[in-house]
């Protein structure tokens, strides 16, 4: 597992969508070998400070550089890893196969199967989706009838977003169907928004999880999960540059045991990744002098002693930082004010909680108050009375 998330780092999720019914034949039928191949990736870069994002789709024909395995489709790194059960197994080589191609370092991945998908998306109710063409639609399981369906607008179950999604007879093949991924990733943000749903899912996301656990794997705790999808509901939508390779970028060729495969265009990906993971493309980061950005953000600071064996600790503390331009609200310790349940880094160690996504006030606190990443934690708790809750030990002042 990588380390928490310090809630101010830049952080990379690679995305693997698999095909299950893959696994279950090889299961049920021994002339079919091997795990499955990943039938989506899909690259999200999110940034705390600069409130930006950035999402890149790979079609699974391009044929790259797959560590210790030469060249091959992208999509078989998954299969590699898992079959030849390397360190970190598919998601492991999967990563790097991708930071190789990419440029780019990825500190996280979530892969999901179809069962879990459309299981997901029926517990938000469906989603409305607005399709331009024609586009036949192949679902899976009980529906599982072959139809063409006009353009329109449309409110779709989770198996038939699924077919949405994976459909590739287009004019554009994989990279429309890249794009239509996007599409729905964009339409389930938009139902969560536009519904107030967000609260609900935090409560429930341990329970969700527990249910959906067979079809979703991560190296990411379920806590930083939340962190990270409450941040990525909080960036505005024309923060979060979208980005597919597309045939501008590649050549059609084949493979020495004749598979069709794109060949990249190497100084053209490379631009493309820099439109969406460079600062350039995205919306600039916030500037100024720290004073203001800290007003702005306007987070409000509670400073508890949690017994760090010294009285007026908390006083003293929350007069240095109101010097230093924070906004202290609340001043005493954890049994005066019980809603900020303590909190530990690790014995005697003071410990920093955020809780409502204030990245200029965490990097500020570290700075001022010489403390580690380890030592800042996040709960998302938009009621609190305070956004950022200083849980000071015996080790403060240093």
């Amino acid at each position: 597992m990588p380390p928490p998330w310090d809630g101010a780092s830049r952080v990379t999720i690679l995305i693997i969508g698999l095909d299950y019914r893959d696994w279950l034949a090889a299961q049920e039928s021994p002339e079919i070998q091997g795990p499955p191949r990943s039938d989506t990736m899909i690259l999200l870069t999110i940034d705390p400070i600069s409130k930006t994002a950035g999402m890149l789709s790979i079609p699974r024909d391009m044929w790259v550089n797959i560590p210790g395995f030469g060249y091959g489709k992208i999509n078989t790194a998954y299969y590699l890893g898992e079959a030849y059960k390397l360190p970190g197994v598919g998601p492991g080589l999967a990563i790097k196969t991708v930071e190789n191609f990419i440029g780019v370092p990825i500190q996280y991945y979530a892969q999901i199967d179809f069962g879990a998908f459309t299981q997901m998306i029926d517990e938000i109710g469906g989603l409305d989706i607005e399709v331009s063409e024609t586009i036949t639609l192949d679902p899976i399981g009980q529906h599982n009838t072959i139809y063409d369906l006009p353009p329109g607008n449309y409110h779709f179950d989770g198996a038939h977003v699924l077919a949405y999604a994976r459909a590739r007879y287009t004019e554009g093949g994989d990279v429309d169907r890249a794009r239509r991924q996007q599409q729905v990733i964009f339409a389930i943000r938009d139902k969560i928004l536009s519904l107030g749903m967000l609260p609900t899912l935090v409560a429930k996301a341990p329970a969700l999880y527990q249910e959906l656990s067979t079809g979703i794997h991560t190296n990411m705790s379920l806590d930083d999960a939340i962190k990270l999808g409450v941040l990525g509901m909080q960036i505005p939508q024309e923060n979060i540059k979208k980005g597919v390779i597309d045939y501008t970028m590649m050549t059609i060729g084949v493979s020495p045991d004749g598979l069709d495969i794109f060949k990249p265009i190497p100084d053209k990906i490379r631009e493309l990744r820099d439109e969406v993971f460079g600062g350039g493309a995205l919306s600039p980061m916030a500037s100024g002098d720290l004073t203001t950005l800290l007003r702005d953000e306007g987070a409000r600071v509670a400073v508890l002693n949690a017994g760090s064996g010294i009285p007026g600790l908390a006083q003293s503390a929350a007069d240095f930082l109101t010097s230093q331009g924070m906004n202290v609200v609340v001043i005493g310790n954890p049994i005066e004010h019980p809603e900020f349940p303590i909190s530990y880094y690790a014995d005697g160690y003071t410990t920093v909680v955020d809780y409502s996504g204030k990245p200029y006030a965490l990097r500020y606190l570290m700075s001022l108050m010489g403390l580690g990443s380890g030592q800042i934690q996040l709960k998302y708790t938009p009621n609190a009375s305070a956004d950022v809750v200083i849980f000071l030990r015996g080790d403060w002042p240093p």
